[in-house]
């Protein structure tokens, strides 16, 4: 088999599993991409790409988790095509699945819409799911520094734009209370060191 060919392959694989992936309740990011019927072809196709990675070995030699009933199919996927379930076929099964359904997700929306937390939160929570659900599967501990990244790389991508709240200036009362409570403070004390002199002074 040539490299071209291997390539086609692994792609028209993690293809089919993309569009089988999308009918599950983890993968699907709103309530569009989950009325949308999944196709006889695409159904055929997984099917196949299931038989392919299990031909000829029934037994995996690593661990697979069982967290869901996805779980066999990404441990035969990483087990067939690269051998165990390691950082490159998390990689590649992280970007085939969760985060196609979130870019097209986001693609569906207005640019502008990208910065309200509740357009977005259900699409990130879903993202989020989806990351934790093949880590489990592949008993690769979650969050994990390639999680980490792709989160990273979508807020770089979607919302680096988007203002920040933590950098905004307080109400106006919190300002007024801060400013006018130190300066209400300063004649008392001075009156307080004033007594405690005049005191000292009759003692003596």
């Amino acid at each position: 088999m040539t490299a071209t060919s291997f390539s086609l392959m692994i792609s028209g694989c993690f293809l089919t599993l993309l569009i089988w992936g999308c009918t599950t309740v983890v993968c699907l990011v709103d309530e569009k991409l989950a009325a949308q019927p999944t196709t006889t072809i695409g159904y055929h196709s997984t099917k196949m790409m299931t038989a392919n990675a299990t031909q000829g070995n029934s037994t995996m030699q690593f661990a697979c988790g069982n967290i869901s009933h996805h779980c066999t199919d990404f441990c035969h996927i990483c087990d067939f095509y690269f051998g165990a379930p390691t950082m490159d076929c998390l990689f590649t099964l992280l970007d085939h699945t969760c985060l196609n359904n979130f870019n097209e997700a986001m693609a569906s929306l207005n640019s502008t819409d990208w910065c309200t937390w509740g357009n977005v939160s259900g699409l990130y929570s879903n993202l989020s799911l989806c990351t934790e659900e093949i880590s489990d599967c592949l008993v690769i501990p979650w969050p994990n520094p390639l999680v980490e990244q792709t989160f990273v790389n979508i807020h770089s991508k979607f919302f680096k734009d988007c203002p920040s709240e933590e950098l905004s200036d307080p109400p106006p009362v919190i300002i007024f209370a801060l400013v006018i409570t130190p300066i209400c403070l300063i004649p008392i004390m001075v009156s307080l060191v004033v007594l405690k002199t005049k005191n000292g002074d009759g003692s003596s």
